[in-house]
């Protein structure tokens, strides 16, 4: 059993250099081989499936041609729409939190009001109380004027 080790090589329009090698006798399809040309290895392989997109004609008259275009415009479209509602949305959002962030401002005066309001109130009520209340030691050392003359 010997194996033949012949290859041809060749490059394709991309610059991309084939290696082509002969078929097993078991009836195996051959298979082609990516190799840069650069000796340094400096370029990448370009698969088979990519070779012909940078490079090709466009039949812009195409059917295809026409329907990617219409996809792709579709798309743009839509992806702007998204994008302004997105912002108006936000601006929405913005304007709902300075309304909320205003009454809550206003809330917080009018409570602090409030709290200033019955603080006074509460310390007058104190200031007065301790005026109304003697010590419990005080009533015995008042002399009465009455008492004292019998």
């Amino acid at each position: 059993m010997s194996k033949t080790s012949q290859q041809n090589t060749t490059t394709d329009a991309n610059g991309v250099s084939v290696i082509h090698t002969p078929a097993h006798t078991s009836g195996l399809q051959q298979v082609p081989q990516l190799v840069p040309v650069s000796p340094g290895g400096g370029g990448k392989a370009v698969p088979p499936s990519k070779q012909g997109k940078k490079n090709s004609y466009v039949d812009r008259n195409s059917d295809e041609y026409r329907q990617r275009r219409e996809r792709n415009n579709m798309a743009v479209k839509k992806s702007r729409l998204k994008s302004k509602q997105k912002a108006q949305d936000t601006l929405q959002r913005v304007n709902q939190l300075k309304e909320e962030n205003e009454r809550l401002e206003a809330k917080i005066k009018l409570l602090t009001k409030e709290l200033s309001v019955l603080k006074d109130l509460f310390l007058e009520h104190a200031h007065n109380f301790a005026d109304n209340v003697q010590p419990v030691g005080t009533e015995s050392t008042t002399t009465n004027p009455e008492s004292s003359g019998q």
